[in-house]
């Protein structure tokens, strides 16, 4: 299917080209490799901006340092990522803290009320483990043990035990949030039309990502019959050392006396692209690791813990994901 070129499609505005689709999450399930199939599609249109994370802004953590300037600070920023979009496309993003924010289905709806919505849900144990080695490699957490960092969700919401970078956000260290799964369709539910929100199943994707996708693209309205590059993005690592990592970030990017002094001799001699390259280098030569195998006691126990999520999920979307889950016998 191609957009009507004879009307505006959805998304334009007085203001600005509105995007006509969001993939809203969840993070490890998919997301960016999504993103870089459908930004190949003639009649998608996706900004270099992977993740603007506008709408989601109780689920951002504040970093060491300013804002990134390729994030937009108000709707003008926001809608300017879009400006390029020919209007025969649809115009995208994939911001995964989407489908876990509090404000992001009310605040997407407010911009674009004929917006589509596609959610991706992954079984809970696989899934926390991911988010947790994500969290880890992006440095909000600190506890490289995903059963301790669970028993601290309440000190945390209370303000305690937060890391600095996470202090001003702890919502993004709330593990349970993110598979409250009903709640959250739920959210967008409530303010969309439910033949505007597409739900995807991880397992589906990984089993065959084709499919998914031109499952997809049918509901963006756009040509399913183009040619499809699958690919795999992001996969989840292992921090080995927390304060390694720390060490050699503090290096590369010139934190503490020590780091400073380092920086200032490399900089002299180094350009910044090959400082760069050489962090990377460092990092998963030193800092990451391949996962460890998945510990079978603490995926029960997860298992157990959100059992009562994949039961009311299932009812909610009509599939059986109890038995796709593996959640029959726990």
């Amino acid at each position: 299917m191609t957009p009507s070129t004879d009307t505006p499609v959805e998304g334009s505005a007085a203001g600005g080209r509105v995007p006509d689709f969001f993939i809203v999450g969840h993070p490890k399930c998919g997301t960016t490799a999504l993103y870089e199939i459908l930004r190949t599609h003639p009649q998608i249109f996706m900004p270099d901006v992977k993740e603007p994370r506008f709408f989601a802004d109780d689920m951002h953590a504040r970093l060491d340092g300013p804002r990134p300037p390729e994030l937009p600070n108000d709707l003008e920023q926001y809608l300017a990522l879009f400006a390029p979009a020919q209007p025969d496309q649809r115009a995208g993003e994939a911001s995964p803290m989407y489908l876990a924010s509090n404000m992001a289905a009310e605040q997407i709806a407010a911009v674009a009320p004929e917006g589509r919505i596609v959610a991706i849900l992954r079984e809970p144990a696989s899934f926390l483990r991911s988010l947790h080695m994500q969290l880890m490699q992006s440095h909000l957490e600190t506890n490289n043990d995903l059963r301790a960092a669970l028993a601290l969700e309440q000190s945390r919401s209370e303000g305690q035990n937060v890391p600095p970078t996470a202090e001003f956000r702890p919502r993004v260290l709330m593990y349970s949030e993110y598979v409250r799964y009903v709640d959250q369709l739920r959210r967008y539910h409530a303010v969309f039309a439910q033949e505007r929100v597409l739900v995807l199943i991880y397992d589906d994707w990984r089993r065959d990502n084709e499919a998914t996708v031109r499952r997809l693209l049918r509901f963006l309205q756009v040509d399913d019959g183009a040619p499809i590059a699958t690919t795999e993005a992001n996969p989840s690592v292992r921090v080995r050392s927390p304060q390694l990592d720390q060490l050699v970030r503090a290096v590369s990017f010139g934190r503490g006396p020590a780091g400073r002094l380092a920086k200032t001799a490399v900089k002299s001699v180094t350009p910044q692209r090959l400082r760069r390259q050489a962090l990377g280098v460092a990092q998963h030569r030193m800092v990451y690791a391949k996962p460890q195998p998945p510990d079978e006691q603490e995926l029960r126990e997860l298992r157990s813990r959100f059992k009562h999520e994949v039961v009311a999920l299932s009812d909610y979307i009509g599939r059986d994901l109890v038995t796709l889950w593996g959640y029959g016998d726990v």
